[in-house]
């Protein structure tokens, strides 16, 4: 089973993560921000992984840091969970539309950290959510993965639409990035031969 269990404990915050890669999209969330709980539980049940996230942040300054450690430590928990990566298929694409939004995230667990995100929202308040933490969040999870993620809103005019179709591609590309290839065996699929 690839799973792993992450905890960050700081002065701002106090999460653990738990995730199976291989599950089936169950997902037990409590940040305390209820329309990032959201889409975490989009990348859950559109990458079939089962994600536990329990996390208690200084949301009376606002949900900065709770949303960016919650990306810090699941990045840190996929990066256990994928291991040696030794046949999985490395990369993952998805195209999801919601409406009149449409969304694409590419992924590669390349070992390097490195984020493209061209995501112009239309507002910058989702209810009390504060997009730019969208992509603090993803900014944590690529560093600490070590995965290169791209990200690009291509249409929508309803920012609740434009990031929950997002999320749901990094799910969906997630789980076909992270799959076992049966063709690879036990091959790391790089020419390096380390990934």
């Amino acid at each position: 089973m690839r799973t792993a269990q992450v905890s960050r404990n700081t002065a701002e915050t106090q999460i653990t993560v738990s995730i199976n890669l291989d599950g089936t999209g169950v997902s037990k969330l409590s940040t305390g921000v209820g329309f990032f709980d959201h889409m975490l539980d989009q990348i859950a049940r559109h990458g079939l992984i089962d994600l536990d996230i329990q996390a208690k942040g200084d949301l009376h300054i606002d949900a900065h840091h709770t949303v960016e450690d919650v990306g810090i430590t699941l990045g840190q928990a996929l990066a256990r969970a994928i291991g040696d990566k030794k046949g999985i298929r490395r990369y993952g694409h998805a195209y999801v539309p919601l409406d009149e939004a449409l969304s694409r995230v590419v992924i590669d667990f390349s070992g390097r950290p490195g984020l493209e995100w061209h995501v112009p929202f239309t507002r910058a308040m989702i209810g009390e959510f504060d997009v730019d933490l969208a992509h603090e969040f993803f900014q944590g999870l690529v560093n600490h993965a070590a995965i290169t993620v791209h990200v690009d809103n291509l249409r929508g005019d309803n920012a609740h639409h434009q990031c929950e179709t997002v999320f749901k591609a990094f799910g969906r590309a997630l789980r076909a990035a992270a799959e076992r290839d049966p063709r690879m065996g036990e091959v790391i699929p790089s020419t390096k031969g380390s990934l």
